[in-house]
């Protein structure tokens, strides 16, 4: 039977103490929402929503790397947004992230986001050569 592992990278900011940045099972990594927080100075960036896009998806590929996954292997994603009125800007961003085969995806609206911020990216992605 596989146990489930947790993954940890100072490479993205760090999760809050009630859950990890990442749970690999079998061949599967199962990534936490990502804001889009500085890993370094641990604070949102200021900005337009595209500039805490960037960084969230940024946030994403560490903590997937650190599974011993990448952004390729991605299979779905669900991003979290405050406002609606933002899809097309957070599209223009989550674009350049993924190759010609974009992973399933759902686009959420919800009332609000941990620490004020207006996106949240988490995803679930495959496993080929762990790192664990």
């Amino acid at each position: 039977m596989s146990s489930k592992i947790a993954i940890r990278t100072d490479k993205a900011p760090p999760p809050f103490p009630v859950y990890n940045q990442a749970i690999v099972h079998d061949k599967t990594v199962y990534v936490s929402g990502q804001l889009g927080m500085d890993p370094e100075s641990k604070q949102l960036l200021e900005g337009s929503i595209s500039v805490r896009t960037d960084q969230a998806l940024k946030n994403l590929g560490a903590v997937l790397e650190a599974a011993g996954s990448s952004m390729d292997k991605v299979l779905k994603v669900v991003v979290f947004l405050t406002d609606m009125k933002d899809f097309s800007e957070v599209n223009s961003v989550y674009e350049g992230y993924f190759g010609d085969v974009k992973p399933a995806r759902s686009c959420i609206a919800v009332h609000q986001l941990p620490l004020g911020t207006d996106v949240e990216i988490e995803c679930v992605a495959h496993l080929q050569n762990p790192k664990i």
